[in-house]
């Protein structure tokens, strides 16, 4: 398994470095096997609170993300190996419950990161311009460009992964109908779901009449 322990304005020292590198490889491995694993761990500090942030990518292609604050560095990182410790178990019992030996066909989507205006990612990006085409991003603005899997999967499973992934959002090919959905963490804590397929031109709304507009509801966080 490879281990990659980074500090940004933080001094990472040995002590603490081959606490992750032994603890991280440890809770994994109590689920999956380590060969083709790799890892990132980073200790940044954010006012008077240090921050461990990990990302795992599974030998599965799976990724899992967690980050925690604490007191100091070390506070920061149990708390944050207990977390991804509980996303991996979590991982590994959905596995077992919705095992599927057909794979599904492989996509991928571009993911391009764009910096905000004013670099603290408050700004508005209805503000960038001045009557350019708003049509393509900025060339300017694009600080990573890259691609990853858009995977197909029930809306459960999507719901399995944002929680796994921590991330505010998740786009997939749902495999109910074949189109496209989105999945993304309200600002209450619930988790909003955008299914632009079950009303789309052709679609019967369920009180019979057309609907062009996405349909959209909201789940109650587990």
């Amino acid at each position: 398994m490879q281990i990659q322990v980074n500090g940004k304005q933080v001094e990472v020292g040995d002590a603490l470095r081959e606490r992750v590198l032994s603890e991280t490889e440890g809770s994994i491995a109590k689920y999956f096997d380590r060969g083709g694993t790799t890892a990132e761990v980073t200790f940044s500090k954010q006012g008077y609170l240090f921050k461990a942030d990990c990302w795992v990518r599974l030998a599965s292609g799976q990724s899992v993300v967690s980050h925690a604050f604490g007191g100091d560095a070390h506070t920061a990182f149990d708390v944050m190996l207990d977390h991804l410790e509980k996303r991996v178990r979590r991982y590994k019992q959905r596995l077992k419950q919705h095992h599927n030996g057909t794979p599904a066909k492989e996509e991928t989507a571009n993911v391009t990161v764009l910096r905000s205006p004013d670099g603290d990612g408050n700004a508005d990006l209805d503000e960038l311009d001045d009557g350019m085409d708003h049509s393509s991003p900025p060339q300017a603005m694009i600080i990573a460009e890259t691609e990853q899997p858009l995977r197909t999967m029930t809306v459960s499973a999507a719901v399995a992964e944002l929680e796994l992934s921590n991330y505010p959002v998740v786009m997939f090919r749902n495999a109910a109908h074949g189109g496209l959905s989105v999945l993304y963490r309200r600002p209450d804590g619930n988790i909003g779901w955008i299914d632009p397929e079950r009303t789309a031109p052709g679609a019967v709304a369920g009180n019979g009449k057309m609907n062009g507009k996405a349909s959209h509801m909201v789940q109650a966080a587990q």
